[in-house]
């Protein structure tokens, strides 16, 4: 099972007496701050739920699996989650 950003606007829109619309604004609002603060280097921490942190990943050489061939693989900037405790023991049980 999947959840997609309308089942969570729904869902907030449930527990908030909001309407759907209402709902999905504010949720693509918070996916959107936190990218906004990604795309700063900035580190976004919500207690209890965890930390969102851009990681440097440094230019590096690699293979091309087809051929064999060493290719250069650009430096480049990913985005980690780590959950906090919390989450980790509700998904252990």
């Amino acid at each position: 099972m999947r959840m997609n950003n309308s089942d969570l606007a729904t869902v907030v829109a449930e527990a908030n007496g909001l309407g759907k619309a209402e709902a999905k604004k504010l949720v693509d609002g918070v996916f959107a701050a936190i990218a906004d603060a990604a795309a700063k280097g900035e580190e976004v921490s919500l207690p209890g739920f965890g930390k969102f942190k851009v990681k440097q990943s440094a230019a590096r050489e690699g293979r091309n699996p087809s051929t064999g061939a060493t290719i250069k693989i650009a430096a480049s900037k990913k985005l980690g989650f780590t959950p906090a405790k919390a989450i980790k023991d509700k998904l252990n049980g």
